[in-house]
């Protein structure tokens, strides 16, 4: 129908009407917070005609606007944030503004500041391109739903991706491999700018609900790869059959053990001591010399670099590089001559570092210690047959466990943060069945190792650092700002003294202070946790900065080259400049790469590791749905609290299935309603609901009125 005059001059009369209207409510909403005494000059008011700078779509930035690079990271809801690559607080995208970008994405973002209603300054804005495809494919669900297309109804199949983060389903564009719906599928990711992204099935796992399959999708979604090739086989087992010889190392005769746990089989760390005179101690970690078989530009070296450690699973280890290197020729087995690399550590009698000696050797371990039969030894617990085991080497683990309350000491003097957080050890049959999930304890000799290797560690880094020589250093950085008011905002309203941190300059020892505090309260591991999240993320870096979890100003990882890339490097960089006598710059680049991929790989195996541990605890409580445990409240926040089973397992009780009607305070960290209200470390009973073996997550019920016989 064609417009005429008349109908153009009601149509602009009734947009002045709106624009007039429009006005008259910002004027009343200006008039109100006038007469409040607010200055309202820095709000930012809007209205339904008034969109703003959401309003904006154009590919080109304005004026006021700003181009930058980053990471994009979805939700499910539709919007999303980019990590900057230089830095900074992540900036918001708004749903229909991410141009079909996905988690992982490396982006382009035009953005713009401003300030919201309470003053504080935001940031806002709109994918402009994506640089990079982080995500190739895309692990979910088979799910069929009927689809109205006009009048007709058609049934299609989607894949419904186990990621959150990946928003809606996915589209099912053609496949390579049978599957049936309800299966668990990979999906290659095709990005053709479709409203609905689609993937092509390339491989099924199984019945989604089953272990066997999520447990191969999980290792197929983390891309770690969990075979050799036939040429770095090879070069293993050719590498691992060449004799031994002495030159240009000294032969160590002195007594050394290793002290491991019961199933570890590659062994890399032995450890010797001597009591000097005026109360000093030598303290000698050998480390298996694993750079002596995997040298540069080999295939084994390149499977190191694209590897970057060893992953241990629930039920198996893929290791970084193969058996016979791993558990073989490189494993400082008892009774074997070994290479390896030592440190020779002199200390004072307060446990600090005087001297360091770095010498290619040879060595043959006395003892297989294991860490709980060390553990009865030291405490007098120990049988005739232990007793008997650890005979020769009973003398140098009296001395150590003396070294190691000095070296203890010292740790807790300079702030070191033990968070001691709870771990899980699961327990399995021969067939992979969970038997029992219990709470994993630490003895003494694991702390003593612990201190051992630290002390080791930081002796290597300051020594390279001090002598101008390229480092893989470990580092961990200061919690940023927003972080850390985060978690003291948290800890005082949890009744914590947070006078005791200094909020600009924060150090080590003052949050151990803190953690002293939640231990007396007994909430050590509600603040430990939390205190974790507001922590940088260690990480490996060819520049030496300090760590600050550790208060130690210089520290690299020396002292596990068979499963880590950055021991491996830090070990080959040491054979080449001080043994060799190779320049030190020719280095700077090797350490630059390795300090990347090592990073890379760890945050890759964390999660993996990490998953699978909640599948297999999904595994063993789904057995257990209905029954009534006792629990602790480990976390509480706006939509439910976690309650966290003596065995580590943690489900989540959300709030909309409690009875009474509950409300959230930020201030003491509570939900209370009318009748009840729950604190973090509260003790209470749950009854297990449901476990999502997909997701790795359970939901858990408040039992009322339990007895402790339950």
């Amino acid at each position: 129908m064609k417009k005429t005059k008349k109908d153009f001059a009601k149509f602009t009369k009734r947009n002045v009407h709106k624009r007039r209207a429009k006005d008259k409510s910002r004027e009343a909403i200006e008039r109100a917070i006038k007469s409040t005494g607010v200055d309202y000059s820095g709000y930012k008011l809007m209205s339904a005609l008034d969109e703003g700078r959401r309003g904006r779509s154009s590919s080109k930035p304005h004026r006021d606007e700003i181009v930058e690079r980053g990471i994009f990271s979805s939700s499910k809801s539709g919007f999303g944030f980019v990590t900057r690559e230089a830095g900074g607080d992540d900036i918001f995208v708004p749903q229909g503004k991410t141009l079909g970008a996905i988690d992982g994405d490396f982006v382009e973002v035009i953005y713009h500041v401003y300030e919201n209603r309470f003053g504080e300054e935001k940031t806002e804005g709109r994918i402009k391109k994506i640089i990079e495809y982080g995500r190739k494919t895309v692990v979910g669900t088979a799910t069929e739903e009927w689809v109205r297309h006009g009048k007709r109804r058609y049934r299609m199949v989607f894949l419904q991706p186990d990621d959150p983060g990946l928003g809606s389903k996915f589209s099912i564009n053609d496949t390579e491999v049978d599957f049936e719906t309800g299966d668990k599928i990979l999906g290659r990711i095709i990005r053709n700018g479709a409203s609905v992204p689609e993937c092509v099935i390339i491989d099924t796992f199984g019945d989604s609900e089953s272990r066997e399959a999520n447990y191969r999708a999980i290792l197929s979604e983390s891309e770690i790869p969990l075979e050799f090739s036939a040429e770095e086989m090879a070069e293993a087992e050719r590498l691992a059959g060449i004799p031994l010889s002495e030159e240009g190392r000294v032969v160590r005769s002195e007594v050394i053990l290793t002290i491991d746990g019961e199933g570890a089989k590659d062994l890399d760390d032995a450890v010797s001591l001597r009591k000097l005179p005026g109360g000093k101690w030598r303290l000698g970690v050998h480390i298996a010399d694993v750079s002596e078989y995997v040298r540069e530009k080999t295939a084994l070296d390149r499977a190191a670099m694209a590897r970057g450690t060893s992953v241990y699973f629930t039920d198996k280890v893929v290791p970084m590089l193969p058996p016979a290197l791993s558990n073989g020729a490189c494993s400082l087995n008892a009774g074997e001559d070994k290479y390896t690399l030592s440190a020779i550590i002199d200390l004072d009698s307060n446990g600090n570092i005087v001297a360091l000696s770095l010498e290619p050797s040879i060595i043959r371990t006395r003892v297989r210690g294991v860490y709980s039969e060390v553990n009865k030894i030291l405490s007098g617990e120990a049988d005739k047959a232990l007793l008997a085991k650890y005979r020769e080497v009973t003398p140098t683990l009296k001395k150590m466990r003396e070294l190691y309350e000095i070296l203890e000491k010292k740790s807790r003097g300079r702030g070191y943060l033990d968070f001691d957080a709870p771990e899980a050890e699961i327990i399995l049959d021969e067939g992979g069945r969970v038997l029992d999930i219990v709470k994993r304890e630490r003895g003494i000799s694991e702390r003593m190792i612990e201190q051992f290797m630290l002390c080791a560690n930081e002796a290597v880094a300051t020594y390279l650092y001090n002598n101008k020589i390229p480092c893989v250093y470990r580092i961990h950085e200061q919690p940023m700002p927003d972080k850390l008011r985060e978690f003291l905002t948290y800890a005082h309203n949890l009744g914590l003294d947070t006078r005791v941190v200094d909020h600009e300059d924060p150090k080590a020892g003052e949050f151990a202070e803190l953690l002293k505090m939640a231990e007396e309260k007994g909430i050590l591991s509600q603040v430990s946790y939390s205190m974790l999240r507001s922590m940088a993320k260690a990480k490996y870096s060819e520049v030496k900065s300090p760590h600050f979890g550790l208060g130690i100003e210089n520290y690299c990882h020396f002292t596990s080259p068979i499963r880590r890339l950055s021991d491996l490097a830090t070990h080959r960089i040491i054979k080449k400049v001080i043994s060799e006598g190779k320049r030190a710059e020719l280095y700077s680049g090797y350490a630059r790469r390795a300090a990347t991929a090592a990073t890379e790989s760890e945050l890759r195996a964390l999660s993996a590791e990490r998953r699978i541990e909640n599948l297999y605890k999904c595994v063993f409580m789904s057995d257990h749905i209905g029954e009534i445990f006792a629990a602790k409240v480990s976390s509480i926040t706006s939509f439910g609290l976690f309650a966290m089973l003596d065995n580590t397992c943690e489900g989540l009780v959300p709030i909309s299935e409690m009875e009474g009607a509950f409300t959230y305070d930020e201030r003491t960290v509570t939900l209370r309603s009318r009748n009840h209200s729950y604190h973090l470390a509260d003790d209470i009973f749950v009854r297990i609901e449901e476990c999502d073996i997909t997701r790795g997550k359970m939901r858990f019920s408040i039992v009322e009125g339990e007895d402790d016989e339950i």
